[in-house]
């Protein structure tokens, strides 16, 4: 059995400055000057948390062949251009025709990537692949749980498999759990019959976290219905509410072996049940102010999730709200990261350790995030950046922040970087010697990732309340192409408006 693989991801923030070009996504992929093939795709993921990491474990158990023909990504940020998705869509059909015949296609993809042309690139995405190879040749799609997924995406996949979690920790489980099925697929084993549901519904990435409640229990009930007899897996993506396009929001497949009517009868329970949790799914807000009083009184680690200037959703992660109202209220046994500012990073690396100068930190990407913090700050600490994935998330995966500068102003600490990165794990703190132990309050530029790995250290999490253009807040945002009615945006009162 041949199996060939490829993978295009992006999360598009469409209200987010400027545009994400091919430089980005070879940036990001972190596979030198070229965009990977087959031993890079084999050598950076094998072994790893990761989608892909999947597909190869999946391979050397069932014992198939994985041709991985392109694997690339670039950062969250804004709209992706024409010119650069072109050229991501052509290679991948290209390489994926060269390397033809095949039994079946395995996709890594996100479900949220917008470019100037296609408010849906994986629907188009898959409609390429769909086109290029035999018409009864399986392809399988494993999709983030952030996916915005379109009827004609659903449409033209065989099956598609998204994340179970908020923070991602199971995406080796599903990269495993694709490759596996279209091994059945193509031996005959099973015959998939997918059902999808678009509900009238958006949320905001906090309470999407399956770390808490209601999304705890129910991806509990969405387990419990995949192992029913005749199911062979079932979905839920909760939708990335930052991109203002028609089928932003949450959507829910359910695929059954053969029987169709089992497929839209689990279907129509998992959208039902998310309907009736919809109000509980809207966060509450905690301002920095809030947070320096709750760190005043907790015994132990207070973390405040800075989640409106969050890069892995496309904002700057260069604000500086709640950086300055620390250093306006001289609070002690703060930390604020990952805080994207390159020039004061290569400022911080002139002057060296054990040195002070004059920095203008943050706010130059727009006026939406704060202004400028002008402080005299000590150099700390410097490092190269370079990590590898500790926590459960993308586990094992090499990845960097770039030069990095850990900068004192009074009581507060700042992990600034050259490269815009979540917070997520604590091999990050660790480039710079960040001792959790010893900190009160640490402000990171994330809404939940952090939760898998930096989580389990804090007495108490914030939900911070910070302008920005990752803010969870559907009023600070003009939408002008998402569908109507929709929840809640309008007050909609039957799933199957």
């Amino acid at each position: 059995m041949r199996i060939i693989s490829g993978g295009i991801q992006h999360e598009t923030n469409t209200f987010a400055e400027g545009t994400t070009t091919l430089a980005d996504f070879i940036r990001d992929s972190h596979c030198g000057d070229q965009l990977a093939g087959h031993e890079t795709v084999i050598e950076r993921y094998q072994g790893t948390g990761t989608i892909h990491g999947g597909y190869l474990a999946a391979a050397q158990e069932v014992g198939f062949t994985l041709v991985p023909v392109l694997n690339t990504r670039a950062y969250p940020s804004g709209m992706v251009e024409k010119a650069t998705f072109d050229q991501l869509r052509e290679l991948l059909v290209s390489r994926i025709q060269a390397h033809l015949p095949a039994d079946g296609i395995l996709l890594d993809l996100h479900g949220a990537m917008v470019t100037e042309q296609f408010e849906d690139a994986e629907a188009e995405l898959v409609r390429a692949v769909r086109e290029s190879v035999p018409d009864d040749l399986p392809i399988v799609v494993t999709l983030d749980l952030h996916a915005n997924i379109s009827p004609p995406l659903a449409e033209r996949a065989t099956v598609i498999i998204g994340y179970d979690t908020y923070p991602h920790v199971d995406m080796l489980e599903r990269g495993i759990e694709a490759a596996q099925l279209i091994a059945r697929i193509v031996r005959g084993e099973v015959t998939p019959r997918q059902a999808y549901r678009q509900l009238p519904l958006l949320t905001m990435p906090p309470m999407q976290c399956t770390l808490r409640e209601p999304m705890q229990t129910f991806i509990e009930q969405l387990h419990a219905l995949e192992a029913e007899p005749g199911m062979l897996t079932a979905t839920i993506a909760m939708g990335f509410p930052f991109a203002d396009i028609h089928d932003m929001g949450v959507t829910v497949l359910a695929t059954s072996d053969g029987d169709q009517e089992q497929a839209e009868q689990a279907a129509d329970r998992l959208a039902q049940g998310l309907w009736e949790i919809r109000r509980e799914l809207q966060p509450q807000l905690t301002t920095i102010e809030e947070a320096m009083q709750i760190a005043d009184r907790a015994e132990g680690l207070v973390i405040f999730a800075d989640g409106s200037d969050n890069p892995g959703g496309g904002a700057p992660c260069d604000g500086t709200v709640a950086l300055q109202a620390l250093v306006d209220a001289d609070f002690q046994g703060a930390v604020v990261g990952c805080l994207y500012d390159p020039g004061t990073v290569e400022q911080a690396f002139g002057a060296g350790e054990g040195s002070s100068f004059d920095a203008t930190l943050g706010g130059k990407t727009d006026d939406r995030h704060g202004s400028p913090v002008h402080a005299q700050v000590d150099v700390v600490r410097l490092s190269d950046g370079d990590f590898r994935f500790l926590g459960a998330m993308a586990q094992g995966l090499q990845d960097t922040l770039g030069n990095t500068a850990l900068l004192r102003i009074g009581g507060v600490d700042v992990l600034a970087t050259s490269l815009r990165r979540q917070l997520i794990d604590r091999a990050m703190l660790h480039t710079v010697g960040v001792d959790l132990s010893a900190t009160r309050l640490l402000v990171l530029k994330s809404a939940v990732h952090f939760r898998a790995d930096i989580g389990p250290a804090a007495a108490v999490i914030l939900d911070g309340d910070t302008p920005g253009i990752h803010r969870p807040d559907f009023s600070c945002f003009d939408y002008h192409n998402v569908r109507r009615p929709v929840f809640p945006l309008d007050e909609v009162t039957d799933v199957q408006s």
